[in-house]
């Protein structure tokens, strides 16, 4: 095998697992070309109770035994946004508010970034984020015990954005056997359950941190409007951790980490990991390039308590139809604005999360039968599951944004969801900024993404265009005055206009 020699990024590299003041999340689904080879050789997951003490090397070993499987990936973009956002591998708030969006026109330049991942077959396959490698157009990997300098390059064979994954292949090879991850159950994993993250933080490759899983199931939203259920964990991830294994105490990978919750560019001690299972799945459809989902067509939400007597249901469950797509799979079974789904495929459904999870989880093509209740009837629908597109859905749910280019920020109207995510008080008006580009006035002024503006110079503002009808009305290095509110604290601003 040849091996490739290249020139080793200089200075540290920083990337990715992360949010500032909100969720990394995953950005926009694309295809790269399939392999030669037909399948992924699913690795077993090992299900088996975990058990035994915890000793003085135990944590020791499972280092020695596993850092060999997990590599630095280091990444070349040509992008425009160069700002706070790029030091975590990609755009922030295109994860965070997962979906595309306008830059302010900059000079296209090379952008270098890291992260992690971990091998899982013999043959060269590397499990990460998808956040990592989404912009790459360059990707060399770096492996445990390499010399410096020594980079093999690698491709992207698929990428899902709604669990945050991608699966690499190596074009070029080490001429050793490559070690490869072994798996866990990430159903297993509870509360107070040891873990291992092992990763590259700010450049410092195959870093070891040990904690316990804070919480199971915590809900994430990789693409908006689909939640992704996640591992959370106080193992220290930091950007550039992005895409590395979270392990078990048997040195099983559990989960893929992903994110940070954080006021800094530090771990806070609140982590998140994608379950491996989850993953795991999905290995044969990323091979493939594409992975198919599931869908109906319609919008739903959930039945307040108050509201079941009203709807005609005699016991708690199910989520409203608040309105049905047009010549869309269940438009031609009949389901209409109105009805109550309580059964899908048999099984009871209690929240719009869960019926979301079963039916993208519904091979496209499959007829399953959903219950409704319509005016206190119930009704068996015969629903044929469609194929989501998930570039149509993310491109519809685009927002309207302002971009002042005199201040170099983009803004976007504070929503109830919004507010939510950043943490702000619920009774908060304003616009979110969702992009400082580096070396701006707005930068060097102290603004940050997720920063909402309140008021410009002692103008209340309730919209991105109001904030910026304000800005543009200063004149040319004269200053504006900016309260903003961030997370639960109020930050008084001066930034100078061009």
């Amino acid at each position: 095998m040849s091996t490739r020699r290249t020139t080793l990024f200089s200075g540290v590299l920083i990337a990715v697992a992360s949010m500032v003041i909100g969720m990394v999340l995953a950005s926009r689904f694309e295809l790269t070309p399939a392999s030669s080879a037909q399948a992924v050789q699913i690795p077993p997951a090992n299900s088996a109770p975990i058990t035994g003490d915890i000793g003085a090397t135990t944590f020791r070993d499972i280092a020695a035994a596993q850092t060999g499987m997990v590599v630095n990936i280091r990444t070349e973009s040509r992008r425009q946004n160069t700002e706070l956002n790029d030091l975590f591998g990609g755009d922030l708030f295109d994860r965070f508010f997962g979906q595309p969006r306008r830059q302010p026109p900059q000079r296209e330049a090379p952008v270098p970034s890291a992260g992690t991942g971990f091998v899982i077959d013999t043959s060269g396959l590397i499990l990460t984020n998808n956040h990592v490698v989404e912009n790459a157009t360059s990707i060399q990997i770096d492996f445990f015990g390499d010399d410096e300098g020594d980079l093999y390059e690698a491709r992207i064979l698929g990428r899902d954005a709604m669990t945050d994954s991608a699966l690499l292949e190596l074009v070029d090879r080490p001429e050793w056997e490559l070690p490869v991850a072994s798996f866990g159950d990430s159903s297993q994993m509870a509360a107070g359950d040891w873990v291992m993250a092992i990763g590259n933080p700010f450049g410092l490759g195959h870093t070891v941190t040990v904690g316990v899983i804070s919480a199971i199931g915590r809900p994430f939203m990789p693409v908006r409007g689909r939640n992704l259920d996640m591992l959370q964990t106080d193992a220290a991830i930091n950007p550039g951790n992005s895409g590395g294994p979270l392990l078990n105490i048997r040195g099983e990978v559990v989960g893929i980490n992903t994110a940070i919750i954080s006021d800094r560019m530090a771990n806070a001690g609140v982590g998140f990991a994608v379950p491996i299972n989850t993953v795991r799945e999905l290995l044969d459809e990323l091979r493939g390039g594409r992975v198919t989902r599931g869908v109906i067509g319609i919008q739903i939400a959930n039945v307040e308590p108050d509201d079941y007597g009203v709807l005609g249901l005699s016991e708690t469950g199910g989520v409203a139809v608040n309105s049905v797509t047009a010549e869309g799979p269940a438009d031609q079974a009949d389901m209409r604005p109105g009805d109550v789904v309580v059964a899908y495929d048999g099984d009871p459904v209690s929240s719009t999360e869960e019926l979301q999870s079963r039916v993208v989880a519904t091979r496209p093509g499959t007829t399953v039968p959903i219950d409704v209740v319509r005016n206190g009837e119930l009704l068996t629908l015969q629903v044929t599951i469609g194929q989501l597109d998930e570039d149509a859905e993310i491109a519809g749910i685009v927002e309207p944004e302002e971009t002042s280019e005199d201040f170099g920020i983009s803004l976007q109207d504070l929503t109830s969801q919004l507010a939510r995510r950043l943490q702000v008080p619920a009774d908060t008006a304003g616009a979110v900024v969702t992009d400082v580009v580096r070396g701006s006035n707005a930068a060097t002024g102290g603004l940050q993404p997720g920063d909402v503006i309140l008021s410009v110079n002692r103008v209340e503002v309730g919209s991105a265009r109001e904030v910026t009808d304000q800005l543009a009305a200063i004149e040319s290095g004269r200053r504006a005055f900016l309260l903003v509110q961030r997370r639960d604290t109020r930050v008084f601003l001066q930034v100078e206009k061009d």
